[in-house]
C-alpha cells in the first residue's frame, strides 16, 4: 500500500530527501508519490511537519 500526499503539503521538500527509493517528486502544487516505487516504508510521513503523507 503506497503512501499518497495530502493538499496539506507546503511543498517543503523534507520528504523527497529522505526517501529511499526517491519515490517523491515535486509535482504542480504539492509533492508526489509514485506508486510504483514507493515500498511503503513510512520514513517520508514520519519526516513531515505538516502530517499531509498517510497510507492509502
Amino acid at each position: 500500500m503506497a503512501y499518497v500526499i495530502s493538499d496539506a503539503c507546503v511543498s517543503c521538500g523534507a520528504c523527497a530527501g529522505e526517501c529511499p527509493t526517491e519515490a517523491i517528486s515535486a509535482g504542480d502544487s504539492k509533492y508526489v508519490i509514485d506508486p510504483e516505487v514507493c515500498i511503503s516504508c513510512g520514513v517520508c510521513a514520519g519526516t513531515c511537519p505538516t502530517e499531509a503523507i498517510e497510507a492509502d
